[in-house]
């Protein structure tokens, strides 16, 4: 940015020293470049990130807090205090803090071009690029149109102005901000439904067609006293394009090879590649063009795949948490909302945001209908490709920078960009209305068909009803234990295919970057190798994908479940069982949250699975002859045990499980639990008529808590053990681990077991009718690989 607050120019300001000798010796570290930067980059933080958390309830894309953030601390508001603007932003300052601002904006470009597979691109439906071009093509000639009603155009500006004003405002009001874009359709659960792929393929091609035009009107904006000078801009930009289309490849494939997916990227490699995007900035630069095209190529023509994926590891945070912030502060600077006075200047806001809207909507919406898209879904289209954001900011400024744009016309733009982002969400979600539909369309479903939503049934016509299981995993680690309970979960072997389902979810925090990871229909890893394990028979293995921030990735779950008519879920304990130490290793405890969400709202029974070595461990192939499994049942009474022993009973049905059915009951029984008492001998007895021969029965009175425990740890001897939540026993609510439990989601029994013995243990809950169907306050999109 060439010019800074009240039209200061770097070349008439004195610069400042790095660093000071400290207030002792009476200097202050507001008067030296690094101290005032490190200030000045944490208010940054704080009042967007403050911003963000209270927009949040709004369902806001962090983009716009940073944006409202920047004009707050700039000459619109508190820039107006002398003394704030000359202590914490004075104007000698500004060039290191705008150094870094754009050295931040130049790597986001490179993460931007990064998630843009051009392979993917080529790939896109006639659907999508038609919708892309008519959104793109009726806004910008409506902000041509609309680009006469500005004194850049209509009063003292020069001839050689117009066409890069009029060219600025046509990609100005023709963007959509593709990386805000998927923020919001993750927020919403939209990224993985058809409309979201439809949404997210055509901002990807309006986003390389808008670089194109703004580079285009970047090389018109420069030294206009020769028609030769951007003659020389636009070919110099070309010959390095078609440069980089030719060497980039060959030096990236080079260094892929050398980087072999699954071992850990060398540092060279990952700082050779950023050198190669620095370079390329500087490039683009010296041509004339901007540094930001430079990063932006070499981001495209990077190679997709864990060489990227590092990268992106390495740095996003960095870029994303401190240095891009400081672009939107430095925007907020150059915005003064004080210039927009009269009764003119608010016409001409007024005329530009219905301007961007109806050209962006009807465009859109137009192009969606002739596709054979429906209306609803045509205007939650044009909706969503009216979103606006940093890519507008980043026209804008350059715009500015050229003196293409005045400061009028810079502050009414930035407000339009701010006013379309901010409508996107609630638009979406009045017109979606997803959460009523789709309960609606559930409940509706539901009456007249019956579902399966626990293993224990005494109906014969759910007995019969295929067992549909959800698998959910949080890394690879997570496959070899899950594949095996899945191989002894499939029934005997009179079983049909058509008997048993399993759907498997790896959630990660996909949606922290642009969302691109599922518009380039990239498989996940995680997912593809769990199918490959699952080669077992009689086992309808799919693939369910979510993409949402762990925080509510528990909504992905639950509706996955309920969609797919799951009868059970299960879900890996949120520690990591080491064999190596013998113990737990850390793990984030987001996930700990997601198990606690999770059986506080499924739609079906829930079973957590804390492997310590029983099935991980375990060598023997799942679909051999060797295969054998040692199970153990602990059954108190009560819903959850009985669905444990429920799925104990189907295990058991595998030819070479070994089930073992303990039976725990106090010496003493209440006459408020006479009734319960009967009705757990009558279902032991049913069991003992229907069960394997091979099953083996045990029952055991214990007269104290003691006697309990010691049961507890005698039958933990077995490969894996299963046990329900909660009971309602006496002498299961004075167990020790009552006092304090540290995973309650666990219940009393399994937090026993994990603190004194070392078995594997699955944990169930029972699905009850209390527990919603439905989670959340929108549907959640999920896609199913057959």
């Amino acid at each position: 940015m060439a010019t800074f607050v009240n039209g200061t120019s770097p070349e008439t300001v004195e610069m400042m020293k790095a660093t000071s000798n400290g207030v002792f010796q009476g200097e202050s570290p507001l008067d030296f470049a690094l101290p005032l930067v490190i200030l000045q980059i944490c208010l940054v933080v704080a009042v967007t990130r403050s911003l963000a958390f209270l927009l949040r309830p709004m369902r806001q894309p962090r983009v716009v807090a940073e944006i409202i953030g920047g004009i707050l601390l700039g000459p619109s508001a508190l820039g107006r205090v002398t003394a704030y603007k000359n202590s914490l932003f004075p104007a000698k300052s500004l060039t290191v803090l705008d150094t870094l601002a754009n050295l931040g904006l130049l790597l986001f470009l490179f993460l931007v071009g990064l998630e843009i597979d051009l392979k993917s691109l080529r790939r896109t439906g006639k659907k999508a690029i038609s919708i892309a071009a008519a959104g793109m093509l009726l806004p910008f000639a409506m902000g041509v149109v609309t680009s006469f009603a500005f004194p850049e155009i209509s009063s003292t500006s020069g001839d050689d102005n117009i066409a890069p004003f009029i060219i600025f405002m046509g990609v100005a009001l023709s963007l959509t901000a593709f990386g805000v874009l998927a923020r919001i359709l993750a927020e919403l659960k939209l990224l993985t439904t058809d409309l979201g792929r439809i949404s997210i393929s055509s901002a990807a091609i309006n986003d390389v067609f808008a670089w194109i035009l703004l580079a285009l009107a970047i090389s018109l904006s420069g030294d206009r006293s020769s028609l030769l000078v951007p003659l020389w801009v636009l070919l110099s930009g070309t010959a390095f394009v078609i440069a980089c289309f030719i060497i980039a490849p060959l030096i990236f494939k080079l260094i892929s090879r050398r980087c072999p997916e699954g071992e850990p990227i060398s540092e060279k490699y990952v700082c050779l590649a950023l050198c190669a995007v620095l370079v390329a900035g500087f490039a683009t630069d010296a041509i004339g063009i901007h540094a930001i095209f430079g990063a932006f190529v070499i981001g495209v023509l990077f190679p997709k795949g864990h060489f990227a994926d590092a990268i992106v590891g390495k740095i996003e945070d960095l870029v994303m948490g401190l240095l891009l912030p400081l672009y939107f502060v430095m925007s907020g600077l150059e915005t003064d909302i004080t210039t927009i006075h009269g009764l003119k200047s608010w016409g001409r806001l007024a005329l530009v945001i219905v301007t961007a809207c109806f050209g962006k909507i009807v465009g859109t919406v137009s192009a969606a209908l002739l596709s054979k898209v429906g209306l609803r879904d045509s205007l939650v289209l044009g909706v969503l490709m009216n979103t606006r954001g940093l890519v507008e900011l980043i026209v804008l400024n350059i715009g500015k920078d050229r003196k293409v744009l005045s400061d009028q016309t810079f502050a009414i733009m930035v407000l339009m960009a701010i006013f379309t982002t901010f409508i996107t969400t609630p638009l979406v979600m009045a017109l979606c209305k997803p959460s009523e539909t789709t309960q609606t369309q559930d409940n509706d479903s539901y009456k007249n068909r019956k579902r399966r939503r626990k293993i224990e049934s005494d109906k014969e016509e759910e007995q019969t009803q295929q067992l549909k299981v959800l698998i959910c995993l949080q890394s690879g680690r997570d496959i070899n234990p899950m594949v095996k309970l899945i191989e002894v979960s499939r029934g005997g072997r009179n079983q049909t295919k058509e008997s048993f389902c399993v759907y498997v979810m790896h959630y990660t925090q996909k949606a922290r970057r642009n969302g691109l990871c599922f518009w380039n229909k990239k498989r996940d890893n995680v997912v593809v190798a769990f199918e490959a394990s699952c080669n077992v028979r009689n086992v309808s293995v799919r693939s369910v994908t979510a993409i949402s921030p762990l925080l509510t990735v528990h909504e992905d779950i639950c509706s996955s479940a309920d969609s797919k008519h799951a009868a059970f879920v299960i879900l890996p304990f949120h520690r990591q069982w080491s064999s190596l130490e013998q113990e737990f290793e850390r793990v984030r405890s987001e996930f700990q949250g997601i198990n606690k969400r999770v059986l506080e709202n499924s739609p079906c029974s829930v079973g957590i699975l804390v492997d310590r070595g029983g099935l991980s461990d375990n060598d023997s192939e799942v679909a051999s002859s060797s295969f054998s499994l040692s199970v153990n049942v602990l059954f108190f009474g009560g819903g959850d045990d009985r669905e444990a022993l429920a799925y104990g009973l189907r295990m058991a049905e595998h030819p070479e499980v070994k089930l073992t059915i303990v039976a725990i009951s106090g010496s003493e029984i209440s006459k408020s639990n006479i009734l319960e008492a009967q009705e757990t001998y009558r279902f032991l007895a049913a069991i003992k008529n229907k069960a394997a021969v091979s099953t083996r029965f045990e029952e055991r009175i214990v007269n104290s808590t003691g006697e309990a425990v010691k049961i507890i740890q005698e039958f933990c001897e077995c490969d894996i053990l299963l046990v329900g939540k909660s009971s309602e026993r006496p002498f299961v609510s004075k167990l020790p681990v009552m006092m304090k439990m540290d995973y309650p989601e666990l219940g009393p029994v399994g937090n026993l077991i994990l603190m004194s013995t070392s078995v594997s243990v699955l944990v169930v809950q029972q699905y009850t009718k209390r527990n919603p169907s439905v989670v959340g306050s929108v549907s959640v999109g999920v896609v199913e690989s057959p």
